[in-house]
């Protein structure tokens, strides 16, 4: 009997996917124009971000013409270990050349196992049982889904601002209209207090009816920080009335912050759920965690019956978790979570330096490698002239002014840290060094020279990309 190689050599010749990439090379936004997302691709040639990727490198991007990026976006979080780690890659290639099964279903994978016992030796408490799925909003399902079977209540309890994933279940805990419009009516008993506010919380509480309050350990729109003690006390305030404490780590976790999660930074911060994903493959593999109490687990799988009442089709995929377990040795071996630490602190200090020097600089504000920089009004009165026309035109516009050219000029990817809001968000890779820090320091700093020249240059070509904004939103 023929072995399946053997059998693949009398075949014609398959998909060459190196041909194909550059066969095609340059026609991206050809082609999501044609089949995939008009507006976005709309939206990236407006403010000049519509340029085709062809190599990446760890923190590292290169265009079909060969300029060379400073990724600062990571993926939006998923490439905190830069892209194409060899090492993963390594993993991965040695995983693909061994055959080895994946989702036989009718089974126990050992590669889940393997990786869940790593995951829980990181965690600051004992959480006991991971499920495994495939994105991060689906984890904040999955631990909707288990807050609410375990307690018999049925209100979920999140922030105003929060961001949970875009799922119906996550999209109800969701703080930002601009991504809820057109898609109500949500899920019942989903109820909004503000960030930071303890007292708010124990309002929601003692209504006794909450099965969790779900947060971010830093909320990701807008890089907001907690109060010293707030997770603490609000951990402690769920326990006092029966609610579970979950911590939504899915951007902020992983090593992210300067510790393997941002809870950590609270000091003894006692969560009931834990949900990770984006970097927990190094941005190979779609995947995530939920990490639990037992007696959280046993409520939902009570018995032999009920033994897969909580499943994904993917979940526990084996390329997943062996991507998984590179990843975490990638972080140990490398010291990535120091990195975060050190290398944060460098440019959070770098740019709260520049603060007194410019007008439209409010406030810095980070936890290891995820910082927000947000805009305010200037005292000038030409300065304000700008300001005032920037946000007639479009609320969401000002920080525009600053990654535009961070991208045109100085070849530094970033984002606007949300809808309607005067702050730039930083995620760099955690494997970036000081040369890429400085870097973007200076780049930054002479963008900021340039903004505070007005008029100017940089000031017509943002004035001419909200007023197209204005007259080709959708009435």
């Amino acid at each position: 009997m023929k072995t399946q190689a053997e059998n693949l050599t009398h075949r014609p010749a398959g998909l060459d996917i190196r041909a194909l990439l550059k066969q095609h090379e340059g026609r991206n936004y050809e082609l999501h124009t044609q089949h995939i997302n008009p507006s976005n691709s709309r939206t990236l040639k407006t403010i000049g971000f519509d340029r085709c990727y062809v190599h990446a490198e760890g923190p590292y991007l290169w265009d079909i013409e060969g300029t060379k990026y400073l990724d600062f976006l990571s993926g939006y979080g998923v490439f905190s270990l830069g892209r194409n780690h060899p090492d993963v890659r390594r993993v991965l290639i040695d995983f693909l050349d061994a055959e080895y099964p994946s989702l036989v279903k009718m089974e126990a994978s050992l590669l889940a196992g393997l990786l869940a016992e790593e995951l829980k030796k990181r965690m600051p408490n004992q959480l006991d049982m991971v499920f495994f799925a495939n994105s991060g909003t689906e984890g904040i399902e999955t631990a909707i889904k288990y807050a609410r079977c375990a307690t018999r209540k049925p209100a979920i309890v999140h922030c105003q601002k929060a961001f949970h994933g875009l799922s119906y279940g996550a999209l109800s805990l969701n703080g930002d209209e601009s991504f809820r419009e057109g898609f109500a009516p949500f899920l019942t008993d989903c109820r909004a207090i503000p960030f930071n506010d303890l007292p708010a919380l124990e309002q929601e509480l003692s209504k006794n009816d909450v099965a969790a309050f779900v947060v971010e350990p830093v909320q990701g729109k807008g890089v907001n920080l907690p109060s010293p003690g707030y997770l603490r006390e609000s951990a402690a305030l769920c326990r006092k009335h029966g609610a579970l404490f979950v911590a939504d780590e899915i951007q902020s976790g992983m090593g992210r912050t300067g510790r393997f999660l941002a809870v950590e930074h609270d000091g003894d911060v006692d969560p009931d759920i834990v949900v990770l994903s984006k970097a927990l493959s190094g941005g190979f593999v779609p995947v995530a965690a939920v990490l639990c109490r037992k007696w959280i687990h046993e409520a939902v799988f009570s018995s032999m019956q009920r033994s897969v009442v909580h499943s994904s089709t993917f979940g526990q995929g084996s390329f997943a978790m062996a991507a998984g377990l590179a990843a975490l040795d990638v972080i140990d071996r490398y010291n990535l979570i120091a990195n975060a630490r050190d290398l944060g602190n460098r440019i959070g200090e770098g740019l709260r330096a520049l603060v007194p020097r410019f007008e439209f600089l409010k406030e810095i504000r980070w936890r290891g490698l995820m910082i927000g920089i947000e805009f305010g009004p200037p005292r000038s009165l030409g300065l304000k002239a700008a300001w005032a026309l920037m946000h007639k035109l479009d609320k969401s516009l000002f920080p525009q002014a600053a990654i535009i050219p961070l991208l045109d000029k100085h070849h530094i990817l970033t984002q606007v840290a949300g809808h309607n809001l005067d702050v730039l968000k930083l995620l760099p890779p955690l494997v970036i060094s000081g040369e890429d820090a400085e870097w973007f320091l200076s780049s930054f700093e002479e963008v900021m020279t340039q903004m505070h020249k007005f008029p100017g240059p940089a000031w017509e070509v943002i004035a001419d990309i909200g007023r197209m904004a204005v007259t080709t939103r959708p009435r």
